[in-house]
């Protein structure tokens, strides 16, 4: 099996050690591809090569609608293999084929939706107190900025940093999760296929602690954006204080989903399914906890229980599958040790709670939509992002508790209200401490919106016109247009 490379300064290139990393598939744990297993050593070579495209390369230098136009043939290129890049994602992710179209799709807008921002107005005028004086702002790249992305949603992840970074005139170095480099890697032959300039777009492939850890330390690197875990987002902030680069951080989250007693019942159960069991709760904006009001629990939960049970849980290449596998045994190990903790801690399981082990689902990483109700707010699987298909049932009474339950968290990303009182549901929801909310809906996210979290849950926002400012830096300008001598000293000439 060919190992596939990394994509440095416009070459495909293997770590100098000949390391090798196996890829799997979480549907049955099989060989997917070998990738090269880059080092911290190549992580500096990238930096290296980013640093030098930036100070002397073209890509900076290009007007905006000339990077524009390789941002659009991206776009069409991403659109012209979009069923072998979903599935692809599926393969090397786990999640329904139907789930990795939708990602290719959005990854195609997100970079049009950047390449167009881009030659907007940028930049302000300023009306100030000397006449002589003409003011004014330009928006500039930052310089070389490290993008380092998760498991969940490969893809969709590499649009959202590479699409404003780009955009903006930045020098950008990719570093994807260590087990799905796949759609990464066909992104990048894209990119070459595009003619994106040497050095303007890289793919470095490698662990976190080495490739990551080089990224975010160097000195040599402007900016660096992470999604991923709230841990390692502490870490990335530390390493990155030593040049006080530009930090973006999409973190974790254990986001409430409110259903009130006057919500449409079928509509508020749809989509509590949705919140949680998508994506097989592999989703940092995933609605992990169920908030209900007491008054309907009793008609509610079993209804609940008996939809989750019903779940096409599967590979998903099978059109039927709704809920694909873990992402590793080592993260189905986890999740189930979650279960164990809430069983351990006195809350009681109304829907699954096991690995699902008949037939082929024993050689995946397969785990039952798991509902769990009794529970009490210092519980673990009520406090804790467990990212997996786990759902936590809180009850309440009134919009007062709602709002307090949802507040206690240490996170601040999502929150979803179901209730037919849209006065009700807008207030509610301006009370919760959370960066991305819906009334009567979960999980929509559009590129032309803002992304991120409150607390615990990140720093700064992607998409929308903030993503395209967290790549810019602002200058200030000052023209005079009738200069004459001060005279501020005595002994001028």
């Amino acid at each position: 099996m060919k190992t596939l490379p990394m994509f440095l300064n416009g070459a495909w290139t293997e770590t100098a050690d000949g390391a090798v990393r196996e890829i799997l598939n979480p549907a049955d744990n099989t060989t997917l591809a070998l990738v090269t297993d880059g080092t911290a050593h190549d992580a500096t070579t990238a930096i290296a090569h980013a640093r030098r495209a930036f100070d002397t390369g073209p890509w900076p230098q290009m007007r905006a609608p000339e990077r524009a136009a390789f941002l659009f043939k991206l776009a069409d290129l991403i659109d012209r293999d979009a069923l072998a890049l979903a599935t692809l994602e599926t393969r090397n992710n786990g999640k329904p084929l139907r789930e990795a179209k939708y990602d290719a799709a959005d990854a195609a807008a997100c970079f049009r939706y950047y390449a167009g921002l881009i030659t907007k107005p940028l930049g302000q005028t300023y009306e100030v107190s000397d006449p002589a004086i003409q003011s004014f702002t330009v928006r500039e790249p930052i310089g070389v900025c490290g993008q380092i992305i998760p498991w969940n949603y490969p893809l969709l992840m590499a649009a959202w940093k590479l699409a404003p970074g780009l955009a903006a005139g930045n020098c950008c170095i990719l570093k994807p999760a260590e087990t799905t480099p796949l759609t990464a890697i066909e992104l990048f032959k894209l990119i070459a296929e595009a003619g994106f300039p040497p050095g303007a777009a890289q793919l470095l492939l490698g662990p976190g602690p080495a490739c990551g850890g080089t990224l975010a330390a160097s000195m040599d690197v402007d900016k660096i954006a992470f999604t991923g875990g709230t841990v390692t987002g502490r870490a990335i902030m530390t390493a990155a204080a030593g040049n006080i680069k530009k930090v973006t951080l999409e973190l974790g989250g254990k986001s409430p989903c409110i259903v009130f007693a006057d919500a449409d019942p079928d509509v508020a159960l749809d989509y509590a399914l949705f919140a949680i069991f998508a994506g097989q709760g592999e989703v940092c904006s995933a609605g992990s906890r169920l908030l209900l009001e007491k008054k309907i629990a009793a008609d509610f939960l079993p209804r609940l229980a008996a939809a989750s049970a019903k779940i096409v849980v599967g590979d998903g290449l099978d059109v039927r599958t709704e809920m694909g596998p873990l992402i590793t045994p080592a993260h189905m190990e986890k999740v189930l040790g979650y279960i164990a903790a809430g069983r351990e801690e006195g809350a009681e399981t109304i829907c699954g709670g096991h690995r699902l082990t008949d037939g082929p689902l024993a050689r995946g990483n397969f785990v039952a939509p798991t509902i769990f109700t009794k529970t009490e707010p210092h519980m673990r699987i009520v406090r804790e992002e467990i990212f997996g298909p786990v759902l936590a049932v809180q009850l309440f009474d009134g919009e007062d508790e709602a709002v307090r339950l949802a507040n206690d968290t240490i996170y601040g990303l999502a929150a979803g209200v179901f209730t037919r009182d849209q006065g009700k549901g807008l207030r509610v929801l301006k009370k919760i401490r959370a960066g991305i909310t819906w009334l009567n809906t979960y999980h929509p996210t559009f590129c032309e919106a803002p992304w991120g979290g409150y607390k615990q849950s990140g720093l700064g926002r992607e998409l929308g016109t903030a993503g395209l400012d967290a790549y810019l830096e602002t200058k200030q300008i000052n023209l005079n247009l009738a200069p004459q001598r001060l005279g501020w000293f005595a002994g001028a000439p």
